[in-house]
């Protein structure tokens, strides 16, 4: 049996058509994908994250450990809330995951990964933790809910308890505040201003009710996945795997190498950039007729061949969009495969849609 979080009992009441994701039974949808996706770019919507995995860090080394285990340097981190985006590599600088890491003080992280991920990430995890005597502690006591869109932030902060409203309020992007057990942060994977709300699961229907009232529709797995696109992030499984190394997979900017810290799969990166990376993720627009998907053959003007990573059609733009992996020396057009015919593809720079605008 999959599990489910604290807010199944909604899913099913607002229509949700229930599937299997990474062993939870989650919304695909509540009724049109499409609808939900242009309710994020206009308004506000609200998604059950709770199948996130949210892992509390502490210890006196571990700052030491986290420059250890994640290819950025959470050295950066001077200020309570602030976040960090990072990708956690094996030692052949393969990404075992990418997360998110927010320092809250010099003893204390908090760690949200992905749902599919979980257990693996918690062995490599609690292994690379023992030798700086980290406690590795996963919070599954909390839910955790999404509100994204133009709108999302006024209308959650006019639900949340006033203390906590207060304490969001001024949030910069990038960062979060815990107040009263609530933690929220202003972050997301939409591309759209917003929250990302950790609370006590026994609150959290109570929170979504509050939310719907207040206008904030529920959006499935679905929207979120073309929302995630558009926006130009990756998806893990699609854009990049413990296969591919974060300079390959577009994740250079999150790589930081100019200095003396070592951290696991460093050797690998310092020798592939010093080689030269043979590929790299770009963007595709596609041209002719059709939808672009992952896995779909890619074709350059010199012979060269890539393969889309994640593709979909564009609510917002109105053609298809992909991610793919290329040779390094793609010009600025290429061809697809699609059910056996060669279709032709602009190469562009992605995201492809910000804060609801198009971006090419």
């Amino acid at each position: 049996m999959n599990a489910r979080t604290p807010l199944y009992a909604l899913h099913e009441a607002h229509g949700g058509k229930i599937v299997d994701f990474a062993g939870w039974d989650m919304p695909i949808h509540y009724g049109s994908q499409v609808q939900e996706h242009h309710q994020v770019r206009s308004d506000a919507g609200m998604f059950d994250v709770s199948h996130m995995v949210v892992v509390d860090l502490e210890g006196e080394q571990v700052i030491a450990f986290l420059r250890h285990l994640l290819a950025n340097d959470v050295a950066r981190l001077k200020t309570s809330g602030k976040a960090l985006y990072s990708c956690m590599l094996n030692e052949a600088g393969g990404v075992i995951d990418d997360l998110i890491v927010y320092y809250m003080n010099d003893c204390w992280f908090r760690m949200v990964v992905n749902a599919g991920t979980r257990e693996k990430d918690l062995a490599w995890i609690n292994t690379q933790a023992a030798a700086f005597g980290v406690s590795v502690t996963e919070r599954d006591e909390l839910a955790m809910i999404a509100v994204q869109g133009p709108n999302a932030r006024d209308r959650a902060l006019s639900v949340m308890p006033p203390t906590v409203a207060t304490a969001s309020a001024e949030l910069k992007r990038f960062f979060a505040t815990d107040c009263e057990g609530w933690f929220v942060a202003r972050t997301g994977y939409t591309g759209e201003d917003g929250f990302e709300v950790v609370l006590p699961a026994e609150q959290a229907a109570e929170f979504w009710s509050a939310l719907a009232n207040a206008g904030v529709k529920p959006i499935g797995l679905g929207a979120r996945d073309t929302l995630r696109l558009e926006a130009g992030m990756n998806l893990y499984g699609n854009d990049m795997d413990e296969s591919t190394t974060p300079l390959v997979a577009g994740l250079g900017w999150t790589v930081v190498l100019d200095d003396e810290r070592d951290f696991i799969g460093k050797t690998v990166l310092v020798s592939q950039k010093a080689d030269g990376v043979p590929s790299k993720l770009v963007g595709l627009k596609l041209t002719g007729r059709g939808v672009l998907r992952s896995h779909q053959k890619v074709k350059l003007a010199d012979g060269g061949e890539g393969e889309t990573t994640s593709g979909t059609f564009s609510p917002t733009l109105g053609y298809a969009i992909a991610m793919a992996r290329v040779p390094a020396n793609v010009g600025a057009t290429c061809e697809v495969e699609i059910r056996g015919k060669w279709v032709a593809a602009e190469v562009v720079k992605y995201p492809f849609v910000r804060d609801g605008k198009a971006c090419n």
